[in-house]
């Protein structure tokens, strides 16, 4: 060993450090050290697949901004083609509230011209010819009505019905209690919807007169319905 040639170099009175040896050890170089062609092939390998999973992901990332843009700017056209359809639905209500009885005061207008035209030839002409005059365009005027689904209907000699009927009075009469006897303005319905009920005065019994079962649903009957 490397100890015991430097001893016997040196004359028998000289000391060597107990440590001299092991630093020239040290400076020895270890062959065994060198690294390995397998390591860094194997190195490599990794390097590079690392690159490579380095490399999808940025280009994952590019892809996915580019979806988040395009995704972005659809939101952006579709929040402004919902707005500008808020205008339209809004100005379209608008005219509707202005113009939606355009049509209706259309067809309406010759009743109008016909009563005019009554009225200006009224004094010229028999009575009688401006009776005529008044109840044609009188039949004029429920055509258009019945044109746009507004029926009228007549309560005379019918029953009281709450429904259809607005009692303004009771009028003693030989009906039947509760009859319709006579009729202060008609009841109209539009498209079978009840748009105004019909005015009537109703029948009750004369004064001493035997009172008469009055038909179902007829005021003052208190009978369970």
């Amino acid at each position: 060993m490397l100890r015991a040639s430097l001893e016997d170099l040196l004359p028998d009175d000289t000391v060597i450090p107990p440590d001299a040896a092991m630093q020239e050890e040290r400076a020895v170089p270890d062959s065994g050290g060198a690294p390995d062609a397998g390591d860094t092939d194997s190195l490599q390998k990794k390097l590079s697949m690392l690159e490579a999973q380095l490399e999808e992901s940025f280009k994952r990332a590019r892809e996915t901004s580019e979806r988040l843009k395009d995704t972005h700017e659809r939101l952006l056209r579709t929040a402004a083609e919902f707005d500008n359809f808020k205008k339209r639905a809004a100005k379209e209500k608008e005219d509707v509230q202005k113009f939606g009885s355009e049509r209706l005061l259309k067809d309406f207008l010759p009743v109008m011209d016909n009563l005019e035209r009554a009225l200006d030839h009224a004094e010229q002409h028999d009575p009688r010819q401006v009776i005529e005059g008044v109840k044609l365009v009188q039949k004029l005027f429920e055509t258009t009505l019945a044109k746009h689904g507004v029926q009228g209907f007549s309560a005379i000699g019918k029953p009281f019905d709450p429904g259809v009927h607005e009692a303004l009075m009771q009028q003693e009469s030989d009906e039947a209690p509760g009859t319709v006897v006579s009729e202060m303005a008609r009841g109209y319905k539009l498209n079978d919807r009840l748009v105004r009920p019909a005015a009537v005065v109703v029948a009750k019994p004369r004064t001493g007169a035997a009172p008469a079962a009055p038909p179902s649903g007829s005021p003052g009957d208190g009978s369970p319905a």
